[in-house]
């Protein structure tokens, strides 16, 4: 349940509002007093929380990507111009136009205003901010550079967004292309074709292979439309369903990697994310080895996961973490030697920060491409598909008139 609550700070007289998440009010007066604050007023807001359209008002208000780069922009900017970081959380309430960050917002002030570092007070809400922003805020306070870091992983983040957009707006026109013609297909064999099949088969002449065909499908879908519904649906379902599994997540990211054409976009999007990542912990003054444990949640990939997760192994055993990119299949060798040179001269960050520049440039030029071949493609497709679809109709009538 969330809480609305005063509290006094006997020390400095100084009363402190802030929103708080907790199961009961008893818990609230614990947290309060183990912070040194006096508890004045409490409030229930939960019921306020779970008014009318509850679910529709929760999926509008879900936190995006987006939402937390301008708000990482704008704090960062802050630090650096010398704002305590409770005042500059205070002026991005009021700015953030997302109410549930707005929410999450207020009550990380809070937290930090009663005493809490700033990195504890993000890992309460994970969904907002992952492990990766908490550790580089963490990095930042325990190096005392926490303005340079938050900067830095701005930037980041900026770099990782725009590269999501950038594929993203590229699949769009391909993706929209492929599903019209899928409901247009729909349409005309339920609607058009049946018309057209019924004056067919009144002749009663012996119909082509191919028409007999269309005229069942036709059929089919003229008299079950829902059963393909439902399958469609089903089979949704259960590809949702095994993909959560362990099995299912680990063949589907196998097989991501694997596909024709779009596996290497996918695998220069995931070494990107390796790279940028670990070179953004690296700088921040974090450890190699929890520098990889967090890059490893952040890749997104199964089997990339299972490469860090050999290479963590090796770094703890005082090894490089090269004698396992080296060994692996999915790491092109570029890269291997790349960061192999990186740890014999000491600057990984710096190598790893290139090759994630390198492989960015590497996905835009590919989606350009990959965008200019679906194109013509998809013309291809759907001329073949229609000049079957005609063919099927065409060629009984032609020899309908020649028999005369």
């Amino acid at each position: 349940m969330f809480f609305k609550y005063t509290a006094l700070n006997p020390k400095t007289d100084k009363r402190i509002k802030a929103i708080i998440e907790a199961e009961d009010e008893q818990e609230i007066t614990r947290l309060l007093e183990e912070k040194g604050l006096v508890l004045i007023e409490l409030k229930n807001i939960e019921q306020k929380k779970q008014s009318s359209l509850d679910f529709v008002v929760s999926f509008l208000n879900k936190i995006k990507t987006k939402d937390i780069v301008i708000f990482s922009r704008q704090f960062s900017v802050m630090l650096k111009a010398s704002v305590p970081v409770v005042k500059a959380l205070g002026i991005l309430i009021k700015q953030t136009q997302n109410p549930k960050l707005q929410l999450i917002l207020v009550e990380v002030a809070g937290n930090v205003d009663g005493g809490m570092k700033l990195s504890q007070a993000f890992s309460k809400h994970p969904k907002a901010f992952s492990d990766f922003f908490v550790a580089m805020i963490k990095s930042g306070e325990t190096t005392g550079r926490s303005d340079e870091v938050l900067e830095y992983l701005a930037d980041q983040q900026e770099k990782d967004y725009d590269l999501m957009s950038k594929i993203k707006g590229a699949m769009i026109y391909p993706i929209f292309i492929v599903c019209m013609l899928f409901v247009v297909g729909i349409v005309m064999m339920i609607v058009v074709v049946p018309k057209l099949t019924s004056i067919l088969q009144e002749t009663g002449g012996e119909l082509p292979l191919s028409t007999k065909i269309l005229i069942g499908v036709s059929s089919f879908l003229s008299a079950y439309w829902y059963i393909l519904i439902i399958l469609l649906i089903l089979i949704f379902i259960s590809f949702k369903y095994f993909k959560q599994t362990p099995v299912g997540k680990k063949s589907f990211d196998h097989f991501v990697i694997k596909m024709p054409v779009f596996g290497k976009l996918f695998q220069k999007i995931y070494l990107v994310r390796f790279s940028r990542s670990l070179s953004t912990l690296s700088s921040g003054g974090l450890p190699l080895v929890d520098a990889l444990n967090i890059t490893s949640e952040i890749v997104g990939n199964n089997v990339y996961q299972e490469i860090i997760h050999k290479t963590v192994k090796e770094v703890k055993e005082g090894n490089q973490m090269v004698s396992v990119l080296i060994e692996s299949k999915e790491i092109p060798s570029m890269v291997s030697y790349m960061i192999g040179v990186g740890e014999q001269t000491g600057k990984l960050e710096l190598v790893l920060e290139k090759l994630s520049d390198f492989y960015s440039r590497e996905i835009d030029n590919m989606v350009t491409n990959l965008v200019s071949l679906i194109e013509p493609l998809i013309m291809v497709v759907l001329g073949v598909a229609v000049g079957l679809m005609v063919a099927a109709i065409i060629l009984p009538m032609y020899n309908l008139a020649s028999s005369f």
